[in-house]
């Protein structure tokens, strides 16, 4: 009941909503190249080399898939530890929303924020399950990056 005039009440204000309606891993691998030899020469934390991407694919009219790709590195001196390389995607539905500008901003801001706690936890189990400390990736500024992507965009125009 309450939930229904919710969803009234955001139709009645021709507010942009944004549904769920699925959340998966897409693509997921780990390596650890040198193990075991690795576990025993660890003496210093490693460097961590951490690159995130967003992504955003129509599916059909009002859905959308948004993939949010993590890959980390973890290097000990000259030895690589540990590889992660994490799809994590969304199915998302998209309804009145007034501009292609606001729809884009929906979909590479507020929806990889909404994913991302469920990619970071993956990401943790992982390297955990390979041996290693959990690797907690920081929390992302999406609204930042996207930012700096358009300002890049206009730069290259």
């Amino acid at each position: 009941m309450a939930q229904e005039e919710t969803q009234q009440k955001i139709q009645q204000n021709d507010q942009p909503q944004v549904l769920i309606n699925a959340q998966y891993i897409k693509d997921l691998s780990f390596e650890n190249p040198e193990a075991p030899s690795c576990f025993t020469k660890i003496k210093t934390p490693p460097k961590i080399d951490l690159a995130l991407d967003v992504r955003a694919n129509k599916i059909e009219e009002d859905n959308y898939e948004v993939t949010l790709k993590i890959n980390a590195k973890a290097l000990n001196e000259k030895d690589t530890l540990f590889v992660i390389e994490l799809d994590f995607a969304g199915v998302f539905s998209i309804k009145n929303c007034p501009s292609d500008e606001q729809r884009e901003q929906i979909l590479l801001i507020y929806c990889p924020s909404l994913l991302f706690p469920f990619a970071r936890r993956v990401v943790a189990d992982v390297s955990r399950d390979g041996g290693f400390q959990p690797l907690m990736v920081n929390p992302v500024d999406f609204a930042g990056l996207y930012l700096q992507q358009k300002n890049k965009n206009k730069a290259a125009n």
